[in-house]
Parts: structure tokens; sequence; C-alpha cells
């Protein structure tokens, strides 16, 4: 792997923008260690850090890094549709669309259907055995948390097309548009009590972050408008947060009766904006960082592997911990000194076993050899496009069920509501596969 990280890293054209590749690695990690670092295990359950000492929920401010994703994602996603849409066939734009979509989710959905089957074959036989209950059935119904992110970035993918062609004419207008149409939800939930108008805001509050990505891919958040997002963000975030309706945590807390990410809040958008903003007023130092060719070739690595590593990471956090307890080795109550103490330890192991899990299993995030729209094999066929959407729409209707029912109570017939329908973990995990396989056929086109 060394010799092929190096090749790659001495291959890097001189036009690539580097900073969005160490962006997307670092947040990525930052939540990767949120996780890790919040999480309050005893023998008798797990709880939330933050909810144990109120005081650190501050650092959800610099932790929750989630919007720096989705806007790497949609500078990334700008460039890769632009590039397709520059080799199409005349008149082929519907086999842009399927070849797009095909392309990106597989780098999300390969290692995440192995993640799917592995947990889903390991949870069946756990039951099967009359297991599942104290920490293992904690695991089964938590490990699947981290997928929301994954669907909500499918969707991302899949509205790409459109809202490119709303940037591509309204600019920053496009952008204001979702920024408004979040602040009308809010005022609905909170002014009006009109129910579950809400949920709307997992659309405009992501897709809007995800359109400052088309903002940067066209070079247009320079300096001064990075300024003006960073503190125009952070004084609104804390205003909204000192005089509204919205909690300090800019993460779920367990019993909240308002939370800032399920669904997404006004509150989490002034967030990402600053966030934002801050990340684009250190490009420029960072740049010249990453002209470092081992400082390099740590970021190519890392990215090479950062989706598997985020899908195990739970995984092997609760490893940590179940063997722990198999060893009787004393767990102290969360945020005492001792428990502090033994924080570098277990951060030390998971992120050993996260490393032998990612040694296991970062073959199924290397990406297949693309398919260009027109060559043979791509998709001509039409209604190819329409196909592909379907497919995207059940890839992300299925992640984000199995993310609410995870894989507790399999024989039970546990489920769990997914836009007010009862979803299983079998369904779910049949919907994303069925839509892989519709991704798959559209972005190949008929044999």
């Amino acid at each position: 792997m060394g010799s092929s990280v190096r090749e790659l890293a001495g291959a890097t054209p001189a036009t690539r923008d580097r900073y969005v590749d160490l962006l997307r690695v670092a947040s990525l990690g930052a939540v990767v260690l949120g996780h890790w670092l919040m999480a309050a295990v005893t023998p008798d359950g797990v709880g939330n850090l933050l909810a144990v000492v109120p005081a650190l929920q501050p650092l959800t401010w610099l932790l929750q890094v989630m919007p720096v994703f989705f806007f790497v994602g949609g500078f990334s996603h700008a460039l890769s549709y632009r590039s397709l849409l520059r080799k199409r066939p005349e008149g082929s734009e519907d086999s842009v669309y399927s070849a797009f979509l095909r392309a990106r989710l597989q780098r999300l959905l390969r290692p995440t259907t192995v993640f799917v089957l592995v947990w889903g074959a390991a949870a069946l036989l756990v039951q099967l055995l009359g297991g599942g209950g104290g920490l293992t059935g904690v695991t089964l119904r938590m490990v699947t948390q981290p997928l929301w992110f994954i669907g909500i970035y499918l969707a991302m993918v899949a509205f790409t097309p459109p809202l490119l062609r709303l940037h591509e004419r309204y600019g920053w207008g496009a952008f204001a548009g979702l920024a408004g149409a979040a602040v009308a939800v809010d005022v609905l939930r909170f002014a009006a009590g009109v129910p579950y108008v809400e949920f709307l805001n997992f659309a405009f509050v992501w897709l809007a972050v995800h359109q400052l990505g088309f903002l940067r891919a066209d070079g247009r958040v320079d300096p001064r408008r990075a300024a003006l997002l960073a503190g125009g963000g952070l004084v609104t975030a804390a205003a909204l947060v000192a005089l509204g309706p919205y909690p300090l945590s800019m993460v779920g807390m367990p019993g909240e009766k308002v939370s800032n990410m399920a669904p997404p809040t006004l509150a989490l958008l002034a967030h990402g904006l600053w966030l934002v903003g801050a990340v684009e007023l250190l490009r420029a130092p960072a740049a010249r960082l990453l002209e470092r060719p081992r400082v390099w070739r740590t970021v190519v690595a890392a990215n090479g592997v950062a989706m598997t590593a985020f899908l195990w990471h739970l995984t092997a956090m609760f490893g940590v911990y179940g063997a722990l307890l198999a060893l009787d080795v004393e767990l102290p109550a969360p945020a005492s000194v001792a428990w502090w103490a033994q924080v570098p330890l277990r951060i030390a192991l998971a992120a050993a076993l996260t490393a032998a899990l990612v040694a296991a299993f970062r073959t199924f995030e290397r990406p297949a050899a693309p398919t260009a729209p027109g060559a043979p094999g791509a998709s001509g066929a039409s209604g190819g496009g329409p196909l592909a959407a379907l497919g995207a729409t059940l890839c992300l209707l299925g992640v984000l069920g199995l993310s609410m029912v995870g894989f507790g109570g399999l024989l039970d017939g546990r489920t769990a509501l997914l836009i007010a329908i009862p979803v299983s973990a079998p369904a779910a995990v049949a919907m994303t596969l069925g839509g892989w396989l519709l991704v798959e056929r559209a972005g190949r086109g008929a044999r």
C-alpha cells in the first residue's frame, strides 16, 4: 500500500485542490474522535458525556464538523458532474446523470453494504444464540446510527444536477433561497406550531451548505466572503442560541425537546456558515503545508480509507469497552478523574482496532473503473436517469431506515418510523441493496 500511496501522491496534478482532500479527512476524523470522547459507557449502559457535563457542550461548536463535509461534497460533486458533461455525446444528459450517480455512490455504498451485511449476519447469529442483552444489545442498536450521514449525503448526490443548474443561473441567490426556506421552516415550526414541517430542514439546511461547495468550485468564496460567513454565522448562531428556542449543543442530546441536529435547525445552518468561513480563511497556510510530500502522502493515504474507518469506528469503540468489561477492568464514573485518566488508553485501543478493521475491509472502498457516458457499455438507453434516481431514492430510504432501527430485535420484528412508515432492519437492507442494483444497472446500461 505504501508504494501505491507514494505513486498516487506523486501523480497528483498541479491543478488539484489538495485542501479539499484535507478537509474531507479532517471532518470525518473529527466526528470519529468526537464519538469516542462523548461515549460514557458503564456496566449499566451507555450515556453521553455532554449530558453528564453540560459545561462541555460548547465543544460541539468545534467538533460538529459535518457541515464541512457537505461543503466539500458540493465542491467535488460540481467538478465531477461537469467533467462528465464535457465528455458526453450530444444529447445524452440522461446517461450523464446515471454515470454520475453510479460513480459517486460506489465509493459510499460498496463499503457501506459490506458493513451492513457483516453486521446483519453477526446480529442474527447473536440473537439466534439467545444473546443481545447488555452492552451487546446497545451495540446492535447504536452501531448503525452514523449511517444517517450517508443517507443524507446520498440525497446531496442525487440533487446535484438540478441544484447545479440553479447555481449556474442564480449563484449566491440559489444559496440564499435554500437558506431562506430553512428560515421559513423554523418560523412555521416555532412561531406557528405547524406539525412535521421541521423535517423539511433535513433538505434545506444540508442542501444550503452543499450549495456553498458549488460556489467554492467557481472561486466565489474569496477571503472577504469567507470572513463574512465566519463572522456572520458565528454571531447569528450565538444569538439564536441565546435568544431563541435552540439548545447550546450542536449535536443531539438525550431527552432534549429540541435538537439542532435531528431535524436540523437554523442554528445549525448558522453554525455551518461560520465553520465554512473559518476553514476557507485557513486555506492559504494549509495549502502551503500540503505542498510537503510527506504531509500530502498522509492525506492521500487517509482519503483512501476514510469512509471505511468512519463506518467501523463505533464497532471498534464498543469492542474496546466489551473487552475491558470481559477482563473485569473497572470502568470509572464518566467525567471522574479516573475516567479522564483512562481516556488516552481507550482512544488508543479504539484507534488500533479501527486500523485492524480498515485493513480487513479497505479493499471495498477502492472505486471501480469508471465508465464514461457514451462509451461501450455506458447507459444510452432512455430511462436510465429515472431508473438511477429511483435507485438512489431506495438507497436513501434504506440507509436512513437502518440508521434508525439498528440491528437489535431482529427476531422480534423491531421497527422504527421513517417518514411515518414503520421500517424493519431486513426491509431497510433490502431497499439499500435493491436501490444500489438499480443505480448499477442504469449506470452500466442495458446489455
